[in-house]
């Protein structure tokens, strides 16, 4: 998710020092809460966080290697990222996977100023994932490889959420599930939100009178705005594997993503 414009900035002050956060925000791995009785998803095969804030650090690094974190794919567009952001789990052997899903090229800035409604925002996911075919496909192969991967963007909400959807869905896991996965992102906004403004202060702050109208489905991580992506993805493309295809994932990268990541699949 780019980051709300019209957010409000934490309070400047000439003494003030950024606190780090030592831990991934909205980090989680969706088995736990999305299929307990690990009836779809295999546990430590796939993850989800926001990006690193204010950057990578020992904690983190420590935080993925007992998560057996193997690979990093990263979501954000070109702007987004700084290559120091995750330097420090890059160094503990981590790989990280630059699948750039630009949030606004194209079509997709119009459909934003556009958007008014949950469904607007499913309907974004779409666009947005269909402006990016390389990139999806570099995601889900980077998911198919051995240990636990991380997919994040900026807020771990939006491309991130669209991507585990579509994980999660090669896996079987039923929509009602999926869409619950997503929205418990709402939870987190707050200290998402906190972390993107103290990162892009100087940035926000070049905007005029520092704000600019954001919609509100974009603010938030609405159910309606996931069954309404996935709902679109099985009516244009037959469903997530029709998709897949269509953005140049072969048969045999899914076929391995599901024997790593479906529970009682002996890899």
């Amino acid at each position: 998710m780019t980051l709300p414009k019209a957010f409000p900035l934490p309070p400047t002050d000439p003494h003030h020092r950024e606190a780090p956060t030592m831990t991934l925000v909205n980090f989680r791995d969706p088995a736990t809460l999305a299929d307990p009785a690990g009836r779809w998803i295999r546990p430590g095969a796939l993850y989800r966080s926001a990006q690193p804030f204010p950057h990578d650090n020992a904690d983190i690094a420590a935080q993925l290697r007992t998560a057996d974190v193997r690979t990093i794919v990263d979501l954000r567009g070109d702007a987004e990222a700084r290559d120091d952001d995750w330097a420090v789990s890059a160094a503990d052997g981590v790989e990280v996977v630059a699948a750039r899903i630009q949030p606004t090229n194209g079509d997709l800035a119009a459909a934003m100023r556009e958007m008014t409604t949950d469904a607007d925002l499913g309907a974004f996911y779409l666009l947005m994932a269909e402006s990016a075919p390389e990139a999806v496909k570099l995601a889900v192969e980077a998911a198919a490889r051995p240990g636990g991967v991380l997919l994040h963007c900026a807020a771990g909400k939006d491309r991130t959420g669209l991507l585990t959807a579509l994980l999660l869905d090669l896996l079987g896991v039923p929509t009602e599930e999926i869409v619950a996965d997503y929205a418990r992102t709402g939870a987190a906004l707050t200290q998402i939100f906190e972390g993107l403004a103290e990162r892009n202060r100087a940035a926000l702050n070049d905007y005029e009178n520092g704000t600019l109208t954001v919609p509100r489905p974009l603010l938030e991580a609405p159910a309606g705005a996931m069954a309404a992506f996935l709902e679109l993805v099985g009516s244009r493309y037959g469903g997530t594997e029709g998709f897949l295809a269509h953005c140049g994932v072969d048969a045999g990268t899914v076929a391995a993503f599901r024997a790593k990541a479906a529970a009682g699949v002996t890899a």
